[in-house]
């Protein structure tokens, strides 16, 4: 439970499509309670199982464009042809409530949110190998083998700006890299100026004492 004065923390997820990360996500909200995730506005039309306010919020193309122009975004992007945004009041209201909050979002939108944020966590999840990636991507069935074959390309470039976050985690073994991504959010809890803010006065005291 968060405490007066204590600031949530952002942490920014990235992957090339098919590297894992929503399975790896999902999993994270499942076995830390303390984690929420941002639901983006999309315009890509809804999947099979999918639902609307659950996975994203589904919105036309002009309704998205008129989000843009009223500055309602944190970030957005355009991939593969459609628009994929983070509302900037939803995150800034849930981080100063102290709740820590998890982003999907690919590269570009990590670039911007870092200029805004910059005290945010940024991770980056890859395959063990191209290889395993392209497997993956056939594997689930979902897209078409020229759309495979595109984001294989996209996946290459998004790649190239792992460097620019903060860790990175490889998902060649599932359990494996979940528990760092739980480590990693763990570590940033025990941090000293978060640690500060929620155990201010047992510090006070304890110094106090000395």
């Amino acid at each position: 439970m968060s405490q007066a004065g204590e600031q949530g923390t952002l942490f920014v997820i990235s992957a090339p499509s098919g590297a894992g990360k929503t399975s790896l996500v999902s999993e994270m909200l499942r076995q830390d309670a303390q984690l929420r995730v941002s639901i983006s506005h999309t315009t890509r039309p809804m999947r099979e199982g999918e639902q609307d306010g659950v996975n994203y919020h589904f919105v036309s193309r002009n309704e998205f464009e008129a989000m843009i122009a009223r500055g309602d975004f944190l970030e957005h992007a355009d991939v593969f042809g459609n628009y994929y945004g983070t509302s900037q009041v939803w995150v800034r209201e849930a981080l100063a409530k102290g709740q820590d909050v998890i982003l999907e979002i690919d590269w570009q939108g990590a670039e911007q949110v870092r200029r805004l944020i910059p005290e945010c966590v940024s991770i980056f999840i890859v395959p063990p190998s191209a290889e395993v990636l392209r497997q993956r991507l056939v594997g689930r069935g979902t897209d078409a083998p020229d759309v495979v074959e595109r984001r294989l390309s996209e996946a290459e470039e998004e790649c190239r700006h792992a460097v620019a976050f903060d860790y990175l985690v490889v998902n060649d073994d599932f359990a494996v890299a979940l528990a760092d991504l739980l480590a990693i959010a763990r570590a940033r809890r025990l941090a000293m100026p978060v640690q500060q803010a929620r155990h201010h006065r047992l510090l006070a005291g304890l110094a106090g004492s000395a």
